[in-house]
């Protein structure tokens, strides 16, 4: 014990290896359990910490991480006429998703280490769920230097020069996503970056996504989606090509359930968002010009295609770059359903949305919970003066 403390203290401050202490502190609070307690006074006292937090939203999205990566060895084999077990699928799944989380973490902690020692900070776990949701909203055939660099870009500009967790305006995992559609986008666009594919792709198999497939329909556009193979129920459970975690809207919902019930995600943002969306694509159905136009596609057809309600669950509820009144996410969440059906409908060169959406809504969050504030206020003085 004696030598544990003379090591330590030389980590502490005025000790030889001060900078050092973020990485003995971090490594101490995740092992052990620090014998620091509140005593006397008054004391917000709640075993509810950052950690847990972190590790309930991770716990929400393993279903999409699970069923995501048999769904990437899945894909494989069914481009190449395989007809494969369930083992072998998820075996080829892991081969791909692991080192894409392994060059994910790697990198991402190396930014967070380097910006705690820099500032003489601990090193808190902001980053925990950021990498568990970079690879989740990546195609399975990004390239590991695209995704690193991807990574540091998230990380370094989208949430350490503004001073770190808690600070960053935008979500830092849409930020390296946005990065890579605008300085690699033949990585993550186009029809054949969503499908690793096994060889001769066979005639019934299309490594299109029901997005892409939308861009151009063929006849009236449920039926052509139906034709080419994404019919509703499909595209509900996921067997589809797409990023990894958001093809399954039923691993996406089993995740919303814990979020919402352990109260870390906000089911306002969330029911706004899907709000917002139909009521854009009922819009959208008023105006289309044929049966055929992308613009005649029926709401819940957008909240089962593309990234939409992964969105509305894990990225548009981040508390950090989300409205933070209640008044205000309703607001914030209608408004990114809104934007994401008008860019799927009225901008073919991008038929997803919702990245956008959410990035552009992160920018206007402090704006909507100003003026939430102010109307409340205002709504006070009124109500005192009468």
């Amino acid at each position: 014990m004696k030598a544990h403390g003379t090591i330590r203290s030389a980590f502490e401050k005025g000790g030889r290896f001060e900078r050092l202490w973020p990485l003995v502190d971090a490594a101490e609070t995740f092992f052990f359990r620090l014998p620091v307690r509140t005593a006397g006074g008054t004391h917000v006292r709640d075993a509810y910490d950052l950690k847990r937090m972190m590790m309930i939203v991770v716990l929400a999205l393993f279903p999409s991480m699970a069923f995501g990566t048999y769904n990437v060895g899945y894909q494989f084999y069914a481009s190449a006429g395989i007809t494969a077990g369930h083992l072998e699928c998820l075996l080829k799944g892991l081969w791909v998703v692991v080192p894409l989380y392994a060059v994910t973490f790697a990198v991402g902690g190396f930014w967070e280490v380097l910006f705690a020692l820099v500032r003489g900070e601990e090193i808190n776990e902001g980053f925990f769920v950021t990498g568990a949701l970079i690879p989740l909203i990546m195609p399975p055939t990004i390239p590991l230097w695209q995704l690193a660099l991807a990574v540091s870009f998230g990380v370094v500009l989208g949430k350490e020069l503004f001073g770190g967790t808690g600070m960053n305006i935008f979500n830092p995992a849409l930020v390296s996503r946005a990065f890579l559609f605008f300085a690699y986008p033949k990585s993550i666009s186009g029809a054949g970056v969503w499908t690793l594919t096994g060889g001769t792709v066979v005639d019934a198999y299309t490594m299109a996504t029901p997005l892409h497939l939308g861009i151009e329909p063929k006849g009236e556009i449920i039926a052509h989606l139906s034709a080419s193979g994404f019919d509703f129920w499909r595209m509900f459970t996921g067997l589809e090509p797409g990023s990894i975690g958001e093809t399954s809207v039923i691993a996406i919902l089993i995740g919303a359930i814990l979020l919402v019930a352990t109260g870390v995600g906000s089911w306002r943002i969330i029911v706004s968002v899907f709000a917002g969306g139909a009521a854009m694509a009922l819009v959208c159905n008023a105006f289309a010009p044929s049966p055929a136009n992308v613009m005649a596609l029926p709401a819940h057809y957008h909240f089962v295609m593309g990234g939409f309600a992964f969105g509305a669950v894990f990225m548009a509820t981040d508390p950090v770059s989300a409205a933070g009144t209640n008044a205000g996410k309703y607001v914030y969440g209608f408004l990114i359903g809104v934007l994401t059906v008008l860019v799927r409908a009225l901008n073919p060169a991008y038929p997803e949305g919702m990245m956008l959406a959410i990035l552009f809504m992160n920018l206007f969050a402090p704006l909507i919970d100003f003026v939430v504030v102010r109307l409340n206020m205002r709504r006070r003085r009124l109500r005192a003066a009468g």
